[in-house]
């Protein structure tokens, strides 16, 4: 891309203005009289395809709706893109290899290779079988620099990027959909032919009107973080154990939210092992109790570890700003994916992704993965992205139409990916065609996808 066109891309954000200094600002400012009062700014868009939700699937159907030439819009409530990778902090979005053979390629992989390559870090070697110790494969990523790397694809890619916007109502109409958002100082109604629900909630399809699914009880929350300032060759790891049980017995620390596991935690150093216990991220008020619960839960046990031999010196090196969620609503599709689905393999006509992952269910007693029986690939059917009875509407990411077994493997990032390009292109093609995504011609959509370097499943 030359510069015109990287400069065009960005002021049609909106957001950057060329050739004012500091003191311009300044100036302007102070012409400003103190009594007048700002106005809440309301507007109308109109684009071929919006995304709600910029997190690891959004991200990967925008570019692909963008790239293959439609006006796209995505939508993000947060002030940066990546979801779970980057805001989250599980910046290891595997996997994308079974079996020595790469199954999840296009978008996300192109996107997974080029972080890596700029922070000089280097891939697993996938022809060796990891086993029962899958985090072999997993890609580990510096989290803000992919978010950096996202949003100047999604820009290039002609994307109109809309942070600290969420919707607040959408309404079906004769062609697409009406959506209204809310955001700093500004109310947007945006009218859409496709919509694309990428939220991990399934909030767009619950706006839109149709049902979703839950378990009575999810699976907990993590809060990543990073420790250092010890030692652990040095540690006295029974006098640890020892007094982490006497705390827990005084009920001034709780066993379930380092999975019991004490040791664990000063030998990952804060690698993924917290667990926050009813995490959910429906709504800013459960958000806002999973962030707290999460923080506080460190910051007590940080306390707690800083009274130990060896330990004074304990410190909090990185915490991110929200504790990540593992599980909330799903979309009642076309075709519910079950766990025996899941578990051999089983190819679909309409497969348009495969997903590689053990099921892995998180609970109050931790998780022990159970990993796929050697050569089953699962595959996604694009009627698992589509709620059921509904027209201009497609999925992607944690929100697919699954039990919650499987679910529990489905939702991880590269097979989240691989939804959002596909449920994209099918978004294209019904904008294209005149229709709706389950009813795009399956050849062309297929080709879609392959020519942005997807895999699309298919009997060998």
């Amino acid at each position: 891309m030359t510069k015109m066109k990287r400069r065009s891309a960005l002021a049609s954000l909106g957001s950057i203005s060329l050739g004012i200094s500091s003191k311009d600002f300044l100036l302007k400012e102070k012409e400003v009289p103190v009594n007048v009062y700002y106005s809440i700014k309301k507007q109308t868009l109109k684009t071929d395809i919006l995304v709600i939700g910029g997190g690891t699937a959004g991200v990967i159907a925008a570019i692909q709706a963008g790239r293959a030439g439609k006006k796209t819009i995505l939508v993000e409530n947060v002030s940066q893109l990546g979801g779970t990778t980057t805001t989250g902090g599980v910046a290891y979005p595997g996997i994308f290899f079974a079996w020595g053979k790469q199954v999840i390629s296009g978008i996300g992989w192109e996107l997974v290779k080029e972080a890596v390559d700029l922070n000089d870090d280097v891939l697993p070697n996938f022809s060796i079988p990891h086993g029962k110790n899958h985090p072999r494969h997993q890609v580990r990523l510096n989290g803000q620099l992919y978010a950096m790397l996202i949003e100047e694809k999604c820009v290039q890619a002609g994307v109109h990027i809309r942070f600290y916007e969420t919707p607040t109502k959408i309404t079906p109409q004769k062609n697409g959909w009406l959506v209204e958002t809310i955001g700093k100082g500004i109310n947007t109604e945006i009218q859409c032919n496709q919509l694309i629900d990428c939220t991990g909630n399934a909030f767009a399809t619950t706006l839109a009107g149709y049902p979703v699914l839950r378990e009575e009880v999810t699976q907990p929350g993590s809060l990543m973080f990073q420790i250092g300032g010890y030692d652990f060759e040095k540690l006295d790891l029974n006098l640890i154990r020892e007094k982490y049980q006497e705390e827990i017995k005084k009920g001034t620390l709780d066993k379930y939210e380092f999975r019991n596991n004490v040791i664990g935690l000063l030998k990952s150093r804060g690698d993924n092992i917290s667990h926050v216990m009813g995490a959910d991220s429906t709504t800013s008020e459960s958000h806002t109790l999973a962030n707290i619960k999460g923080r506080a839960s460190l910051l007590n046990t940080v306390r707690f570890l800083r009274t130990l031999p060896n330990l004074e010196k304990l410190k909090i090196i990185d915490v991110q700003n929200e504790t990540a969620v593992r599980e909330t609503y799903r979309i009642d599709g076309h075709y519910q994916i079950s766990h025996e689905d899941y578990v051999t393999g089983k190819m679909f006509d309409d497969a348009v992704s495969y997903s590689y992952y053990p099921i892995d269910l998180h609970d109050e007693k931790g998780i022990i993965p159970k990993h796929l029986n050697e050569g089953v690939v699962p595959t996604i059917p694009l009627r698992a992205l589509v709620p059921k009875n509904s027209r201009n509407l497609i999925v992607a990411g944690r929100c697919v139409s699954s039990d919650r077994l499987a679910n529990s493997a489905l939702r991880v990032q590269a097979s989240s990916m691989g939804m959002g390009q596909a449920a994209a292109a099918a978004a294209v093609l019904a904008h294209t065609h005149g229709t709706t995504p389950l009813e795009v011609p399956f050849g062309e959509l297929k080709n879609l996808i392959e020519s942005h370097g997807g895999i699309v499943p298919g009997l060998v």
